[in-house]
């Protein structure tokens, strides 16, 4: 695979850890260890299994962790909502958080989709 690096979509995931860690800053600090970690540990496994991914020879090994990544933006979406629930989040963040994160979801597949339409 090429370098990671030169991925949008890692690239656009990467940014979304930013995002979502200035989101979180607002968050009530008796939930550093609750639902701010849990968001900022999915937010981040997005981008750390499409960097771990596209360093795997075969292409079943990176669609694997390409899995994972929409799996942990599935969570990141989830736990968002939850926030913006519980009034730690206004709707007009939360709205834009979540379509970044359904671009990504979106940029996942087509990745999942050209890896499998070059091994035909």
């Amino acid at each position: 695979m090429n370098n990671f690096k030169e991925l949008k979509v890692w690239q656009q995931s990467v940014d979304l850890v930013t995002d979502v860690y200035n989101l979180t800053r607002i968050f009530p600090s008796e939930e550093i260890y609750g639902i701010t970690s849990q968001i900022r540990r999915s937010a981040i496994s997005i981008p750390s299994n499409i960097a771990e991914g596209a360093g795997r020879i075969k292409t079943g090994d990176f669609n694997h962790f390409l899995n994972i990544a929409r799996g942990s933006s599935n969570e990141l979406e989830t736990q968002l909502i939850i926030a913006e629930r519980l009034g730690f989040l206004n709707e007009k963040k939360s709205s834009e958080t979540l379509n970044k994160i359904d671009s990504i979801q979106r940029m996942i597949t087509g990745l999942q989709k050209s890896l499998f339409s070059h091994d035909s």
